[in-house]
């Protein structure tokens, strides 16, 4: 006789913010994946490297994600698997597995790629493999080809840099020593280009600066010169390690200039790259009131329509949740399984002044079966509260889109005036993986 282990209304899925601990609302167990998928994985990650090859080791099961992934993407010529079978393990072969696989890969390749990222697994950390002696003969092998070690490797999500963090360090770590402009910027770390409206991108260029972005390269020569940039700028908490680690291998100075909601630290963030590269520091007032025009014509037609906010969306929905809710916009659900550290003011600013916001969880495993469906009208900011909410009214966004500073409020609130008016269909729109993930092939 079959019995229920958990009630799939419990609170363990749900949970007010006032009554939510910080950092990590909700316990950590079996977890559940839901299939909105846009957020990118280290496949698409890795693609941003122009002319570049992918090769994955490990055991054909943990292949599957990773081929699918490729092949929705339209990029299997430039990815390839070497499988680990049961014999390798007993055996002991694994350092042979790798440098013969590789080999075999590149052999058959129409023509060498100038760099290969190979990507190994947990077996191999579990096993001791000895990965210096394979990248060692893999060079001796192909001296006109760079390597460099990526992993896919789950047990490391919870422990030190998770692999999204090693997969944004590593995209960069093919870059050597070049000389050096101080008229040259590098953006690091971002899967889609940065909005030439927001305030960063005005004052680069009218600073005469060039401004360099992985999402922006087409040659793998156009990859090599973001070395040459004297500052690079990261916005992103997943990409601030890989920043810091160019940083101090090449002598770039490092700019971290996170994308945020509130006007105050959008200011500073000005005052940072203003001082740091001699740039002219205008006065924002224009630019508060476009976002503040902006967000107040979308509140007179969203009216009181419930909204929710998920993490895929924006690194900082907690943040993105006070300032819609200090403008009147009814924000019920922030969709969040833990928040960095960054958010603890504005955690502490909802549970004063909006005690009854609902903090959600999105890999609970009770997230399985709770009811996917609203009595009314929502808007979704993002695809997990998209999915969760079962709307079709959403904004179909991923880490921000691009958007930076005061003028990402005003795009903002003309995606929710786009979402309010026009329906989309949620298995179409964030069924499938890497949302925008066209920038990299």
């Amino acid at each position: 006789m079959l019995k229920r282990v958990f009630d799939p209304d419990a609170p363990e899925a749900a949970v007010r913010v006032a009554d939510a601990e910080f950092p990590a609302p909700f316990r950590s167990g079996l977890e559940y994946g839901a299939p909105a998928r846009g957020p990118w994985n280290i496949v698409h990650v890795g693609m941003l490297i122009p002319e570049s090859h992918q090769i994955y080791v490990c055991a054909q099961g943990c292949l599957r994600g990773v081929v699918l992934t490729a092949a929705e993407m339209g990029a299997q010529e430039r990815f390839s698997t070497v499988a680990i079978r049961e014999n390798n393990v007993l055996e002991g072969d694994m350092e042979d597995l790798i440098v013969e696989g590789v080999t075999d890969v590149l052999h058959k390749l129409p023509k060498l790629p100038p760099a290969v990222l190979v990507f190994t697994s947990c077996i191999h950390h579990f096993m001791g493999c000895d990965l210096e002696l394979c990248y060692r003969e893999l060079r001796l092998r192909f001296p006109g080809v760079a390597f460099t070690d990526c992993y896919m490797n789950p047990i490391m999500r919870k422990s030190g840099l998770t692999p999204d963090q090693l997969m944004r360090r590593q995209m960069y770590s093919l870059l050597e020593p070049r000389d050096m402009s101080e008229k040259s910027v590098s953006i690091l770390g971002n899967c889609f280009p940065t909005d030439e409206t927001s305030e960063l991108m005005q004052m680069l260029r009218a600073g005469g600066l060039t401004v360099r972005d992985i999402t922006w390269c087409r040659t793998y020569q156009d990859y090599l010169a973001m070395a040459e940039s004297a500052t690079g700028i990261t916005m992103l908490p997943p990409s601030r390690a890989g920043g810091d680690a160019l940083a101090e291998r090449l002598g770039m100075k490092q700019l971290y200039l996170p994308v945020c909601w509130g006007y105050e630290e959008n200011a500073s963030n000005l005052d940072l790259l203003a001082e740091t590269l001699s740039l002219p520091r205008g006065d924002d007032s224009a630019s508060i009131e476009r976002a503040e025009t902006a967000l107040r014509k979308a509140k007179t037609l969203i009216g009181g329509t419930p909204i929710a906010v998920d993490y895929t969306a924006t690194p900082r929905p907690l943040g993105l949740a006070r300032l819609l809710l200090e403008h009147g916009f009814n924000v019920v659900s922030v969709y969040a399984d833990g928040f960095t550290d960054e958010e603890k003011a504005d955690f502490d600013w909802l549970q004063k002044n909006a005690p009854d916001l609902m903090l959600r969880a999105t890999v609970e495993v009770r997230c399985r079966v709770l009811p996917r469906e609203t009595a009314e009208k929502t808007l979704a900011i993002g695809q997990k509260a998209a999915y969760f909410t079962g709307t079709r009214n959403f904004v179909n966004v991923v880490e921000g889109g691009g958007a930076w500073g005061f003028d990402a409020a005003v795009r903002l609130a003309r995606e929710l005036v786009d979402a309010h008016l026009h329906e989309k269909d949620p298995r179409t729109q964030i069924q499938p993986k890497g949302l925008g993930c066209g920038y990299c092939v």
